[in-house]
């Protein structure tokens, strides 16, 4: 049985959505602490992730990290779900492209914004938050998804630091558009209550 590490309000909350809206019984979310930005909390000794961070993935003798790759994982092993196009399908390779541009490009373009870091090295490589808000509207401009009418697990992915860090996508409505629509899934209302109550619980 698939076992889906997670902890409240962290990145892994995308994925916890996602299982979500896999709709199957077959995967469990176990909730573990981990150390917050603020100081709060501690690594948690039953996380076998190697860097007690989260998502982290078991399945059987599998285990997976890192968002895109988890994601990409359950996708494939679920399909009834719709939620990524399967190897010989129309669109798999946009949807990979998106879920490791997320991963490769995305995020780290996003700390470096939000860190007020820059350096050639980085803009070279990654280019800028320009480039990567117009590659974003360009393509939304297509379709409600970024893999046009179907909604996918990169959506859930590459919409998930727009409702946590200030500042971001702001003036862009074709962006918050697509990021309301997103966070406007029963899922993601279903995890945002479910994270809510955990923290609660946590005091």
């Amino acid at each position: 049985m698939p076992i889906l590490y997670h902890a409240p309000y962290t990145r892994s909350s995308t994925v916890a959505a996602l299982v979500h809206e896999l709709d199957t019984p077959e995967i469990e979310i176990r909730q573990v602490t981990v150390r917050r930005q603020e100081g709060k909390g501690a690594p948690d000794p039953a996380n076998p992730h190697p860097e007690k961070k989260v998502p982290y993935l078991t399945d059987g003798a599998e285990e997976v990290r890192e968002r895109a790759a988890i994601m990409t994982y359950l996708t494939d092993a679920y399909p009834a779900a719709g939620m990524g196009p399967l190897p010989g399908e129309p669109g798999r390779g946009a949807y990979l492209s998106w879920m490791a541009y997320y991963q490769g490009v995305m995020e780290p373009l996003i700390l470096l914004w939000y860190s007020k870091l820059s350096a050639p090295a980085f803009s070279d490589t990654m280019r800028d938050m320009e480039t990567m808000y117009q590659r974003l509207e360009t393509t939304l401009a297509q379709g409600p998804w970024l893999l046009g009418d179907r909604f996918s697990a990169a959506d859930l992915l590459c919409s998930s630091p727009f409702g946590w860090v200030p500042g971001l996508g702001d003036g862009r409505p074709v962006i918050q558009d697509w990021v309301t629509r997103c966070n406007d899934r029963p899922a993601m209302r279903r995890v945002a209550e479910e994270d809510g109550q955990a923290m609660a619980a946590i005091g």
